[in-house]
């Protein structure tokens, strides 16, 4: 649920901004990249911090190298939040994010299956974590599209 936190509170404080005279931030588009920059920002800085572990152990089983996979996948998270933050490269930032969370979100479905913890806690169910990546997705194809 925190990154859903963070693209709804990111991406009002940017709205608020950009009417108080913020140009840059003059706009819901502009206002929803900073959201989803805030997002992967955080869950980027997961695959390395305390959540590591946990990451790791989401990776299906099937798949070589989860700590590599786990260390490129926030790498990608980071480089593509940065991308987020610059008109010219913010479109193909938000479509090659969009394409990462496709292709890690079997690793939520093996959590859940598999009834894993993050953080400590149960992972998200899968109706409610499915919900959710349909929203982080809608937001990432509405920044590729733009306008």
């Amino acid at each position: 649920m925190t990154p859903l936190i963070a693209l709804v509170a990111g991406t009002a404080l940017a709205r608020l901004a950009g009417l108080v005279g913020v140009s840059v931030l003059d706009g819901w588009q502009p206002a929803l990249r900073v959201g989803l920059a805030v997002m992967f920002v955080l869950t980027g800085i997961a695959h390395f911090t305390g959540r590591r572990r946990d990451l790791i152990e989401m990776v299906p089983p099937r798949l070589p190298r989860p700590d590599l996979l786990v260390t490129v996948t926030g790498v990608l998270e980071l480089a593509g939040a940065v991308g987020l933050l610059a008109p010219a490269t913010a479109r193909w930032a938000a479509a090659g994010l969009a394409v990462l969370m496709l292709a890690m979100f079997p690793a939520n479905v093996s959590a859940a299956r598999r009834k894993l913890t993050l953080g400590g806690r149960p992972v998200t169910p899968l109706n409610v974590r499915t919900a959710l990546q349909v929203a982080f997705l809608a937001a990432a194809i509405a920044v590729a599209v733009g306008p």
